[in-house]
């Protein structure tokens, strides 16, 4: 009998964490699927290729984050840091094209993920 005993005993163990893990299971995925959700939030353009969904603040952002914009490379980065430094934090997204290496055409390509 004692067998029986602890036999059931794990069984209902083994119920309770089942029932915590879906529980835990429920409670990860309504955490994690909205974030999920909003990193997975793509634009496509014409060549097929993906641009991130997230906006990049000018006043704000490293030369690391300025160059996830397509066709910004170290150098522009760097000249729209310096350019920031000298001029005080920009007013509009589209003061980005008095930095030199910004025309309108590359503007253009990423004015949709830019913010001030």
């Amino acid at each position: 009998m004692p067998d029986a005993y602890i036999w059931s005993e794990r069984r209902l163990d083994m119920k309770s964490l089942l029932a915590k893990g879906v529980a835990l299971s429920v409670i990860a995925a309504l955490l994690v699927l909205p974030a999920l959700a909003g990193t997975a939030q793509t634009a496509e353009k014409k060549g097929g290729d993906k641009v991130a969904a997230e906006k990049v603040n000018l006043n704000m952002a490293t030369t690391d984050e300025l160059q996830t914009l397509p066709g910004v490379g170290a150098k522009v980065a760097q000249r729209i840091v310096e350019f920031r430094k000298t001029n005080g934090p920009f007013k509009k997204i589209e003061d980005l094209m008095k930095v030199r290496g910004i025309g309108e055409k590359t503007f253009l390509k990423f004015k949709d993920r830019l913010t001030v």
